[in-house]
Formats: C-alpha cells, structure tokens, sequence
C-alpha cells in the first residue's frame, strides 16, 4: 500500500467514527466527553449515538445489601479503566434488586477517569460492529451497556453478542467492555423437550446441540453477579435509608415500618426499587402535612 492510500485510509476510519456520531433524527449528537449515551439504530446499516441526561439519583452508598456484588464490580470497573486485564459482566436476579443501578453508578463514578456508557437496546445488538467501529481508537473507555436482556428462543440477535465475546476475529475494541443485566442467568429459555433428546454416552450426561447453544452465551461472561431477593429487615433497611435520605421523620418507628411492609406487600415485591418508592410516596404525604 502506497503512502497515499495509507493516508486516504485512515481518513475513511476517521470518517466513519464521525459519522456515527452524528444524529439522524434530529437528536443531539455525543460527543467523546459524554458520560451516558444511546446508540439508536437506524435500520438499514445505520443509527448514531445520542448523549442523554443519566437521571442517576443514587450514589454508591445508597446501594445496600449488595456490599460483595459493588466491591466484584468495582474492582473489576477499575481493572478496566487502568488498562489492565478485565471480564464482561453479567448481573443476573430479581427485579429491582438493583443491578441496573450498580452498573450505571458505578460508571458514573469513574467518568473523571475517561469512563463513558453507552446503552444498548436487545433490538440494536446487531449494530454492535457499527458501535465499536465508530469508538474504536477513542481516547476514552466504554461500558457497553445491554439492560434486561433476555431472547426468545427464535431470536438470532444473541448470535452478534456471542461472537463479539467470544474474542474471534472481529472482536471488541480494546476500549470497551460489555456490562448485561438479566432477570435470568441462562438469557435464552431452556425447553423440557430439550432436556429429554439429551443422553449419556460412557456414563457422562451429554445436553442436546440445542441447549448447548443457549447455556454457552452465558459462559462468554467471564463474570456472573446473583442478585437475590430481599428479606423482610433488608427492605426495612433500605427502607429507612431512603426516608432518611430524602428528610422524612421518625423514619425508624412501628408504624413507618408497618406502613412500609403493606406497601411491599400490595406490590408483591420486597425490591430496593419498591423501598424508593415508599420512601418518595410517604415524605410527599409528610410534606403535604406540613
């Protein structure tokens, strides 16, 4: 290749990464310096990344009863913007246990250290190659953020993620990682009838092609988070910190507690995510009192 080519190549990657940044829909375009974007694609090959406001009201303390989850994060988030040798994640459990906000504030924390995020739709997966292209050779760092994620099972989009974790050839840039949440481990469902064509060959259990498919793209994951679901004095905890947290009163008597536990009990669900939302529902009233 002459120097001329050479040249007129590295143009041509330059532009393509510009490109992608710009918006096609009348959205406002991300910049480098942006600390949370979405990709939105476009169909067709296309699509471009947007900055969008977080809207992240917690902070690392305000996540509690996920102590070991933070600190296997953390460390790993940090591996990752020194440079050093880090695993995608997956963070995997009941809805509202917290995980999306781990994620989101954990890379919120890291932003003065070149940290960015950027959110990716199960629909946009595929787009994957369009998204490293366009922030490869950045001088910035990227969580690769896919939130609930799950496929039915005549879904194909995993296929474009499974290969990308994989490490083959067209692998991700060494300045991203990916980041997924799941209210389950096994992200794409598993059938009885799968279950009953596997055998036992020489005495081993050997599954069907089928179900190895599926269990293998959360083994691309080099690290799996269980959330698990709260007890009654967790939820009380969280509880209380909110109310505290947001200057409501007597947060720590029977009858706020009480209050809470019919809250949760109305919702089906002792999640942090329902705590928050006592907590915002009960200081309102307060205030209305006043």
């Amino acid at each position: 290749m002459t120097p001329t080519e050479k040249i007129l190549t590295r143009v041509e990657k330059l532009l393509d990464r510009v490109e992608a940044l710009l918006p096609r829909d009348g959205g406002r375009a991300a910049e480098p310096a942006s600390a949370t974007m979405r990709w939105r694609g476009g169909g067709a090959g296309g699509g471009c990344l947007q900055a969008i406001e977080s809207g992240q009201a917690a902070g690392l303390d305000d996540l509690l009863c996920v102590e070991s989850q933070k600190q296997v994060l953390l460390d790993n988030t940090k591996q990752f913007v020194n440079q050093y040798p880090a695993n995608h994640v997956l963070l995997h459990g009941p809805r509202g246990t917290g995980k999306s906000s781990l994620v989101k504030t954990l890379v919120a924390a890291f932003h003065n250290e070149g940290l960015g995020l950027i959110e990716v739709a199960r629909e946009d997966l595929k787009d994957l190659p369009l998204i490293c292209r366009a922030v490869a050779g950045l001088d910035k760092r990227f969580v690769l953020f896919c939130d609930d994620l799950s496929f039915a099972a005549d879904e194909s989009e995993y296929k474009s993620l499974k290969v990308l974790l994989d490490g083959s050839v067209s692998a991700l840039p060494e300045n991203t990682i990916i980041y997924a949440t799941s209210n389950r481990r096994h992200l794409i469902p598993e059938y009885m009838h799968e279950n009953a064509v596997s055998g036992m060959r020489d005495g081993e259990i050997h599954l069907h092609e089928s179900l190895e498919e599926k269990l293998s793209l959360s083994e691309r994951f080099g690290v799996w988070l269980s959330f698990q679901p709260f007890t009654q004095e967790q939820y009380l905890r969280i509880c209380r910190h909110w109310l505290s947290r947001l200057g409501g009163e007597n947060s720590n008597d029977d009858e706020t507690d009480k209050a809470a536990l019919q809250w949760a009990l109305a919702r089906g669900s002792r999640s942090g995510r329902s705590a928050w939302q006592f907590a915002r529902d009960w200081v309102g009233k307060q205030r209305l009192r006043e």
